[in-house]
């Protein structure tokens, strides 16, 4: 049934424009990693190849199977569903978990297609655990379709998104490879300051640091936002926002290291400059010496994982943290100087951060304007 919206938008179900065919599983386990064509699965599907197949192998099955064209739509129907390849004749093999759109008889561009399987919300999607696609999902999928013209400006315009959105997350990448590779060459004690080798020395925890934990705080006793009265970060256990809550009225700490010691994120370590409210699942190291600072938060950040255990909840208590041995230079002016400088690149990739997150955001408000 196609029901008129005006004289250049009409809706449609996707199947009034063509088929879809599912891709079956064809490959056992020892077939993998037996040659040089790109073999890929659920998870990183599009990305980097999961394993590879011999060229006899694929050649075979892509005679035997229905096999996509130049042009069609692969979609993840399993796991992370709607993943979306373009196939334009690469030499790859996508597993069963993923369906190929077929013949849309040029009523439908790609660029179009592509830009409303972004923001589309599937229905109908099947299975207790994990959800599945099916090709009768896709098929009764409603989409309001303007003229081809039109489709091409808004699959351009989408397009352009995803480049700048690409650039933006390249430059992030960048950026925290550098921190990286600088966090990783102090602490292997290959660093020149000034030509002269910096002198690291292996140090203990619980040797340099006061060990001690954050207290419970009610959620509804914090301030989503800074005022006179609630002028202080409460830091929590989250990775997301660096941990920060919000805003409490009194103080716990100052210039002092957290680390998560329980759940999902136990083992991650972080500076926190100023004074702070710290709750009850970060541990905290104190030092009145100065040795709580930027760079060794950051160095004892490239261990600090090894030591979690995952014996039921991850768990990084205060007994195991004591332990942990890490380098550090002996100089606390060489660890300030450094300080500054990992702290100006952190600055950076939260620059960076708060860029493609605002790409991000534009685009998803121009898709849902356009097909909600």
């Amino acid at each position: 049934m196609k029901v008129r919206i005006n004289v250049k938008w009409e809706q449609h179900k996707l199947g009034d424009f063509g088929n879809v065919q599912m891709n079956k599983r064809i490959f056992k386990s020892q077939t993998l990693d037996s040659g040089d064509v790109p073999f890929y699965k659920i998870g990183t599907f599009g990305k980097k190849a999961d394993a590879y197949i011999s060229s006899e192998l694929y050649e075979e099955y892509r005679n035997k199977y229905p096999y996509p064209k130049d042009g069609d739509l692969l979609i993840s129907a399993s796991g992370s569903i709607g993943k979306i390849v373009e196939y334009k004749g690469q030499r790859a093999y996508y597993q069963d978990s993923n369906i190929v759109w077929l013949d849309h008889d040029n009523r439908i561009l790609n660029l179009f297609l592509k830009a409303f399987f972004q923001i589309v919300k599937w229905s109908g999607t099947e299975g207790s655990t994990i959800k599945r696609l099916y090709n009768k999902n896709i098929l009764n999928t409603e989409i309001i379709l303007p003229r081809i013209k039109e489709q091409t400006a808004i699959g351009k315009l989408i397009e352009k998104f995803d480049y700048l959105i690409t650039l933006q997350q390249r430059k992030l990448e960048q950026l925290k490879q550098l921190k990286k590779a600088i966090l990783q060459i102090i602490a292997s004690n290959r660093l020149l300051l000034h030509t002269k080798k910096v002198d690291m020395i292996k140090v203990r925890v619980a040797d340099i640091y006061k060990i001690t934990r954050g207290n419970v705080l009610s959620r509804s006793e914090i301030s989503n936002v800074r005022t006179s009265k609630y002028p202080y970060p409460v830091y929590s256990s989250q990775t997301k926002n660096h941990g920060l809550m919000g805003y409490y009225k009194d103080f716990l700490f100052k210039n002092a290291i957290t680390w998560t010691t329980d759940g999902a994120n136990a083992g991650t370590v972080k500076y926190r400059k100023g004074r702070f409210y710290s709750t009850n699942v970060n541990g905290v190291l104190l030092s009145s010496e100065g040795l709580a600072n930027q760079l060794t938060a950051e160095l004892l950040n490239l261990v600090a994982f090894k030591y979690v255990s995952h014996v039921g909840n991850p768990k990084l208590m205060n007994n195991t943290m004591g332990e942990i041995i890490f380098n550090i230079p002996r100089s606390v002016e060489t660890q300030q100087y450094f300080s500054v400088c990992i702290e100006s690149v952190i600055d950076l990739i939260g620059k960076q951060e708060k860029a493609t997150d605002k790409l991000n955001k534009l685009k998803k408000y121009l898709l849902q304007k356009l097909f909600i």
